[in-house]
């Protein structure tokens, strides 16, 4: 786990994270002395919806108050429910004709001072209900028996729900009913790759490299049970959509599912995970929905709903709005039109707009481009070698490139963005499945070789090397073409001696780039300059080969290496530049090739 922080202590920041939450919404208020978020414009003509609980789970719960949503939330400190006392000040700061309704999760602390200040409510006169929401399966039905399931990000969308129920004028009891309808209709179920820090304490239970703990809840508290060795993505996802979805496990059958219910799917980030680990993992769970389950979601929502510090975790609910209608004075079509209502909370940086008049299915969404048809190579105008020779050439080059992938990487972390080395990988291994599944060197076509490389760069090598090299073999293509019929009369050396020439001058009108500036070009220019001169293959490759050991004594002028490397002591050596390099390799192993 990080035990970082940029705030090393806990003492003073939850106030000072209120005052920064509720910057962005203008209609908010704060009292600042019992931790309360309100919305100073909630009207009295509704129910006034307040939840709240321990600090930690940001954007949960300040970040739900506002329209069509929470008319107030308290704090407590982290993990650690709000008083009494607090919750009575948001009570009444939000005062209503129609009563407050109270919504949070099933942990004690919150059930206790929530419930008292509910009574207390009542025993003044004013309408007053308090809603318990548990969905973790992972509390089976025999060790949950007596206080139930724990309470997950699910409650969000409960709340949610009653908001915009209750901003068109539900009454007290009507939100009440509804939110015991969603309630037992929710499973969910978390997993952590490591546990959360907290700001100055001593954490203990971190988990091994090779462990997932399945089952754990949002406070830090150990799971159900620790995998090891951890799953692949997909085994896991399997097994948490298991314990949510088997109508044959006695013990976590809590929601039955039917054909052609329709569902909400709600991925939460426990806030330690990538979006782009996010994104991989909604895309595997819905496609493990459909595939074994037949379940495509109504709608589905991810981000950081409600979180656990910087934990690396999740949790997935999977929420039937069927079932919830059967149980409810409310259609489908009304449910659906409660999650849709837009607010200005942070629900909506994770909601997106999902009220489409036709939901559109995911095959529809994930559309294919249409096949491309390569140019025919032109015989007059290509340059031919023995097939046998160019393919060992270009194996040869492709394995030399894989080889050094850990170098680059190595040196382009150093003073770039450390992806060099698999972009070079990434086009050595594509090239190598053409030449085995293809057969491009079968005519011992250059241009068709020069082709697929074009193509390579273009559909998978990005970065800027990517770039690079996308201009320099498109560029050196045409001048092949161009220059083919030197061959016949001076022989393929000849080809090369214009058209590299001519790639190089056709890069330089898009990168300044030139010998000394420690690039590719340290490689490239020497190499083509060489060939231009006349020389032999031989002399041309140690030409680049001169150029890209030069670059370990040169100082970056162009790119991001050029401020990453501010402070580099002078005096040094550095790594050789990882593109300068890579190229090199490459060059170098046509050459290895060809003997």
């Amino acid at each position: 786990m990080s035990k970082r922080h940029l705030f090393p202590s806990l003492e003073g920041l939850v106030p000072k994270a209120l005052r920064g939450i509720i910057a962005y919404n203008p209609r908010l208020s704060l009292d600042e002395t019992n931790r309360v978020v309100f919305d100073s414009e909630s009207p009295r003509s509704t129910v006034s919806i307040i939840s709240g609980g321990g600090s930690g789970h940001e954007p949960a719960w300040s970040g739900y108050v506002g329209s069509n949503m929470l008319a107030a939330a308290v704090a407590g400190d982290v993990f650690a429910s709000p008083s009494t006392k607090q919750i009575l000040a948001g009570i009444e700061a939000v005062p209503s004709d129609k009563g407050a309704l109270l919504v949070i999760t099933n942990y004690t602390g919150d059930c206790l001072h929530f419930g008292l200040a509910a009574e207390k409510t009542k025993a003044k006169g004013h309408p007053c209900k308090m809603l318990i929401c548990g969905d973790d399966v992972s509390i089976g039905k025999v060790n949950g028996s007596l206080v139930g399931r724990r309470g997950l990000a699910a409650q969000i969308s409960v709340l949610k729900i009653l908001g915009a129920a209750g901003a068109q004028g539900a009454s007290l009891d009507e939100l009440y009913d509804l939110g015991v309808a969603i309630t037992g209709q929710i499973v969910s179920i978390a997993a952590t790759l490591d546990h959360c820090h907290v700001p100055g304490r001593t954490e203990h239970g971190a988990l091994n490299d090779d462990e997932v703990e399945i089952g754990t809840g949002p406070h830090n508290e150990p799971g159900y049970k620790k995998l090891s060795p951890a799953p692949t993505p997909q085994g896991l996802v399997q097994q948490i959509l298991k314990y949510c979805l088997d109508q044959d496990d006695p013990l976590r059958s809590y929601v039955k599912f039917n054909a052609g219910d329709e569902t909400v799917l709600l991925v939460s980030n426990f806030g330690g995970m990538s979006n782009l680990e996010l994104g991989g993992l909604v895309d595997e769970i819905l496609q493990q929905l459909l595939a074994d389950w037949s379940i495509e979601p109504s709608r589905v929502y991810s981000g950081c709903l409600e979180t656990s510090l910087n934990a690396p975790a999740f949790s997935v609910s999977v929420i039937n709005l069927t079932a919830i209608a059967a149980n409810s004075t409310y259609s489908v079509e009304q449910i659906k039109a409660f999650l849709d209502l837009r607010t200005d909370t942070a629900w909506e940086a994770v909601a997106g707009f999902q009220a489409y008049p036709r939901r559109r299915a995911r095959a529809e969404q994930l559309v294919q481009p249409p096949t491309e048809v390569r140019r025919p190579v032109d015989d007059a105008r290509d340059l031919k070698i023995d097939p046998e020779l160019l393919e060992k050439m270009l194996r040869t080059a492709c394995e030399a490139v894989n080889a050094a992938e850990p170098d680059l990487t190595k040196w382009d972390t150093i003073m770039g963005d450390g992806d060099c080395g698999l972009t070079l990988q990434t086009g050595a291994t594509a090239l190598l499945d053409a030449i085995s599944s293809s057969q491009i060197t079968a005519q011992g076509s250059v241009v068709e070789v020069l082709t697929e490389l074009e193509d390579i760069v273009e559909g998978k090598m990005g970065g800027t090397l990517g770039g690079i090299l996308g201009i320099f073999f498109v560029s050196l293509r045409t001048a092949v073409e161009e220059n083919s019929s030197l061959a016949e009369t001076e022989g393929p050396i000849a080809v090369w001696a214009k058209a590299l020439p001519i790639a190089i001058k056709h890069l330089a009108q898009y990168t300044p780039a030139k010998v000394g500036d420690r690039t590719v070009m340290d490689t490239l220019i020497p190499f083509a300059q060489a060939i231009e001169a006349g020389q032999n293959f031989d002399n041309s490759v140690a030409a680049a080969v001169k150029g890209s050991e030069a670059t370990k004594t040169l100082r970056p002028k162009l790119g991001r290496a050029t401020y990453v490397g501010v402070g580099v002591d002078s005096s040094k050596e550095l790594p050789p530049d990882p593109g300068a390099w890579g190229a090199m390799v490459a060059i170098q192993g046509l050459l290895t090739g060809s003997v």
